[in-house]
């Protein structure tokens, strides 16, 4: 709302002489005057004529059906604006009072702009959805599974309101057998939120429900505002029961749908949820019976047959039927023992049979005689390859004496040739230069040996 003051400016001079104000000071003094006047102040109008300067400064018209006010706002403001005006938008404006001396335009200069009404409401809900959706408050992981066939079913809603009615109506020819307990609360006003909040820790705490239904019936974004309440939200975040949210028609979303555990387009919808039919449970206890039937039956079979098992291996175990089963092995192992023993013997017979032809076998005497065979034999074979070893020993040591006396001093001697030797050294003479007077010589004949002193030195002219 605009600021309504009063100011009293006194101009000062002669009684008697008018004050001549110049154009460019009368409407400098009203600038000045709106501005001290009105201050910074929210105005709420619809945007026309809108335009966007190339220097980044937006001007446009507020309007209402009554009115109409000239706006400007300058680039540095329009560039952190979050909203982007535009024609037709109904918006609230905080903005100082001005006029504009070169045309005498009176105006306002924006500081900043939102949305007003269905705007400002969307403009919060968006920035307290993307506050707790960082917080984790959306996520699917915190989601609770709700119960197959719950017991108790709470319903958090006006008890006057067209919601309980629907859900116990569902319910009712759903599974008659849910008990509802109702928390009676207000579902929209000022009142409302604290209400909710309240029935919600009540209900946790008590403990008697299996699942929880929040909801109402349809109705404008202010009346379901009550379910975007920040405390409300976390309320059902907060819950350890399972929170089905049935808020307005399908077409209604708030922050509560997206905390709920399950969201349902209709109260009827959550009833249908949360509740299972019992024309199907019926078909399902009735297949469930059928199923125990035969399990029975098949048990009692087995346990029969187990039975009738034990019984006959009781009849077997008898102690006259043990005794007459140890008897009959008792004369089976007498047969196997007079059979083996029978076997056993005869096996020892044939051995002894064998051991006794082979020692016959080896009798000394025909050993001996064996032997004596052999040595004869023996015998005859070693002077036979005496004499023969003898006879090529001699024909052997002929060649030899032959070859030798070929080749032996003596039979160079016998020709008439002489070895004459050094008598005192035996060295044999090849020179007379070696034989100096007085040396003794031995000279060796074919037939003998003559020792001979040399007189004379050797004359070396007749060499």
């Amino acid at each position: 709302m605009i600021r309504e003051q009063t100011a009293r400016y006194t101009v000062t001079g002669p009684t008697d002489t008018p004050a001549v104000y110049t154009v460019s000071r009368l409407n400098r003094l009203c600038r000045f005057l709106l501005s001290e006047t009105f201050g910074s102040i929210t105005v709420e109008g619809e945007i026309s004529n809108f335009t966007a300067a190339s220097s980044g400064h937006l001007y446009f018209t507020l309007k209402d059906s009554d009115a109409q006010v000239r706006c400007a706002m300058f680039k540095p403001q329009a560039r952190l604006s979050p909203h982007r005006p535009q024609n037709g938008d109904h918006v609230q404006v905080k903005a100082q009072v001005s006029l504009y001396e070169p045309r005498g335009d009176y105006q306002l200069i924006v500081e900043r702009i939102e949305p007003a009404g269905d705007g400002a409401l969307a403009l919060a809900f968006e920035r307290l959805k993307q506050k707790l959706a960082s917080e984790g408050l959306f996520d699917q992981a915190h989601k609770q599974p709700l119960p197959a066939l719950p017991r108790t079913v709470g319903v958090i809603t006006s008890p006057s309101g067209a919601a309980i009615r629907d859900i116990l109506s569902v319910l009712k020819r759903r599974f008659p057998a849910i008990e509802v307990i109702l928390f009676p609360v207000k579902v929209q006003g000022v009142e409302a939120r604290d209400e909710i909040v309240h029935a919600l820790r009540l209900a946790n705490r008590l403990k008697a429900c299996d699942v929880l239904i929040v909801g109402r019936g349809g109705g404008s974004s202010e009346d379901l505002w009550t379910f975007n309440e920040e405390a409300v939200v976390r309320a059902i975040y907060a819950s350890q029961i399972p929170v089905v949210a049935a808020i307005g028609h399908e077409i209604d979303i708030t922050l509560s749908d997206f905390v709920a555990d399950l969201r349902a387009p209709t109260p009827s919808a959550a009833a249908e949820a949360i509740s299972p039919d019992q024309t199907e449970w019926g078909l399902r206890i009735e297949r469930l019976a059928a199923r125990l039937a035969r399990t029975v039956r098949q048990r009692l079979a087995q346990t029969r047959m187990r039975t009738e098992y034990q019984e006959k291996r009781l009849g077997q175990l008898h102690p006259a039927q043990r005794l007459h089963t140890q008897l009959q092995r008792l004369d089976e192992l007498e047969l196997r023992l007079n059979r083996s023993t029978a076997q056993q013997q005869h096996f020892r017979r044939r051995h002894i049979t064998e051991l006794t032809n082979r020692l016959l076998g080896t009798r000394p005497e025909q050993r001996l005689h064996h032997l004596e065979l052999h040595c004869t034999q023996l015998e005859r074979r070693l002077a036979t390859v005496w004499r023969r070893q003898f006879e090529q020993g001699q024909q052997r040591v002929l060649r030899l004496s032959q070859t030798l006396h070929g080749v032996s001093p003596l039979a160079t001697l016998a020709r008439g040739y002489s070895i004459t030797r050094r008598a005192d050294t035996g060295a044999v003479l090849l020179s007379s230069q070696h034989c100096p007077p007085g040396t003794r010589l031995l000279t060796q004949l074919a037939d003998g040996e003559l020792l001979s002193t040399v007189e004379a030195p050797p004359d070396t002219r007749s060499i």
